[in-house]
């Protein structure tokens, strides 16, 4: 099969003397073409006839011959170079990234041919048509590296899919390897898959808008964290100035107290000091009157003044005077215990805070009877239990608390924050709080180890936190209604008193690796004296 590239090439329509097309083309005996006037103006300035190319000497100046077919030739490549020249002056030359003309390289191909497996520019395309065999010829839009669309195999044009395969074929390959598959056209399966990249550009436009989506949701969500944080910082700065000027205005308190005794301790002292320098003036006068009056001379006289002078001056008994040192034993015991008042009322306040920006997470929970222990009482609502004296016979589940009255929560919940409240009032024993959806049913300690975490009411008045080992809460009246706060992705469980609003315990750096269940347990009668109810109670924030 002729291709463009199997043509001759200009180089062959030159002449080797003037380097440019023949003109009126003649050859010489030893066969080679040349100009006529450029071989003539050779020979005639030259001593010797030689051929210029092959150096061939003949003796005598040789006749020249005209080869009509190389004649004819010369005439049409020089017609066609003139159709080239005068179309590639409105022809583009190629760009690096675009497909250039296969014959003169440089102007930019406009058709592809898959028989030839050429790129023509428009000029060098004009064969295609114009000459009937070419015509016939397929032209597509003009690509690069033309031998990617053939059959390996066959090196044949790929014109046809194979369904079955998913791959183009030749037409050989339709009638050998891929014989009885089915087979449609390059342009149906270019329609099929046409339509299939629509839909999957249709689907991935659907999962960019909704990451779009989720973009502002995490956007969202981080303004909302910075506006919760930036309240969290200014009460905090609120509360915590508060507390320091607590403090130091206890601390100035205690160092006035402490000062303002020191200053009547040295008060006193200065007064008893003064009324000593008095004496003192006074007894040293009387000595040295003494002293005086012992070595006169004058019998008379001293017998006259001795009487007066004998005694001492009249002076206070200082024996029993004393300057006592002032005590400080608890004051700063006392101070401190004040600020502990005033610490305790703001960590009410921030309690009562607290539980009610976590009330906003409340949850709607109901007792699931595929869970309950035969043991117990589900009221027709699913939101109290009791335990009762019978034993009931209920179906046989892996769900079912078989040994422990205990029963759990129908919503489970993976992610997020969720809160629920349950009065436990007039009951003396019970467990509340989380359970894992895998704990053991039959019987197991209830801590975190187990998948469970939980506070419990121990025979009437003592509350403990359910840890390994267990924690004394610090309770100092009867709970009557507990509040039980997760938050999953903190990893935080948290229990209140929700009638004083104080904070009961927290468990926290947990890990949730399950759902997690709201749990209940209610220990047994214990001869009526535990046998008030739990109740799901509703949440009521004041706010």
């Amino acid at each position: 099969m002729a291709s463009a590239r199997s043509l001759l090439s200009e180089d062959q329509f030159l002449c080797s003397i003037c380097l440019d097309v023949f003109t009126d083309p003649i050859s010489t005996p030893c066969g080679h073409n040349y100009c006529n006037s450029c071989i003539t103006h050779y020979w005639d300035t030259s001593d010797v006839w030689q051929c210029p190319l092959c150096n061939e000497t003949f003796d005598k100046r040789p006749k020249f011959s005209v080869n009509k077919v190389f004649s004819e030739m010369v005439d049409q490549f020089r017609r066609s170079k003139q159709l080239i020249n005068n179309s590639n002056s409105n022809q583009e030359p190629a760009e690096p990234d675009e497909v250039s003309c296969d014959v003169c390289t440089e102007l930019k191909a406009i058709k592809s041919c898959l028989v030839c497996l050429t790129s023509y520019c428009d000029a060098h395309l004009e064969p295609h048509h114009r000459v009937t065999r070419l015509k016939r010829h397929k032209l597509i839009d003009p690509v690069k590296n033309l031998e990617d669309i053939l059959c390996k195999k066959h090196d044949r044009p790929l014109e046809v899919f194979c369904k079955t395969d998913h791959m183009c074929v030749c037409q050989f390959c339709t009638e050998s390897d891929h014989k009885s598959h089915q087979i449609i056209s390059l342009e149906e399966a270019y329609e099929d898959k046409k339509a299939e990249l629509g839909e999957t550009e249709a689907e991935v436009q659907q999962m960019i808008q909704m990451r779009q989506v989720k973009i502002q949701e995490v956007k969202n969500s981080v303004q909302l964290s910075r506006k919760d944080a930036d309240r969290e910082i200014a009460d905090s700065v609120q509360v915590f100035t508060a507390l320091i000027r607590c403090v130091e205005r206890r601390q100035a308190e205690v160092l006035h107290v402490i000062e303002e005794k020191q200053k009547t301790t040295e008060k006193q002292a200065g007064g008893f000091i003064k009324e000593l320098e008095q004496e003192i003036t006074e007894l040293k006068k009387r000595s040295s009157e003494l002293k005086q009056l012992s070595h006169s001379e004058d019998h008379l006289h001293l017998l006259q003044n001795a009487t007066s002078t004998n005694t001492p001056p009249p002076t206070k008994d200082w024996t029993k005077v004393n300057v006592h040192q002032r005590s400080y034993v608890g004051t700063v015991r006392t101070a401190v215990a004040q600020l502990e008042k005033t610490l305790s009322q703001e960590m009410e306040k921030l309690c009562d805070a607290e539980l009610r920006m976590i009330q906003q997470y409340a949850v709607d929970v109901t007792l699931d009877p595929d869970t309950v222990n035969p043991c117990l009482i589900l009221s027709e609502d699913g939101k109290q239990v009791s335990c009762g004296d019978v034993k009931k016979n209920l179906p046989e589940s892996k769900k079912r608390f078989s040994r422990y009255p205990s029963v759990l929560g129908k919503q489970s919940f993976s992610s997020g924050r969720f809160y629920y409240e349950v009065q436990v009032k007039g009951k003396s024993d019970w467990f509340l709080g989380v359970a894992r959806e895998s704990i053991n049913r039959c019987w197991v300690l209830a801590i975190p180890k187990n998948g469970y975490w939980t506070v419990r009411l121990m025979n009437g008045n003592e509350y403990l936190a359910a840890a390994a080992p267990p924690v004394l809460l610090p309770v100092k009246q009867e709970v009557q209604k507990v509040g039980v706060f997760v938050d999953h992705e903190e990893g935080v469980v948290s229990f209140y008193d929700v009638e004083t609003r104080v904070h009961l315990y927290s468990f926290t750096g947990c890990t949730f690796t399950e759902k997690l269940y709201p749990f209940f347990s209610l220990h047994h009668n214990d001869d009526g004296k535990n046998s008030a109810l739990l109740i799901i109670s509703p949440v009521i924030n004041d706010e």
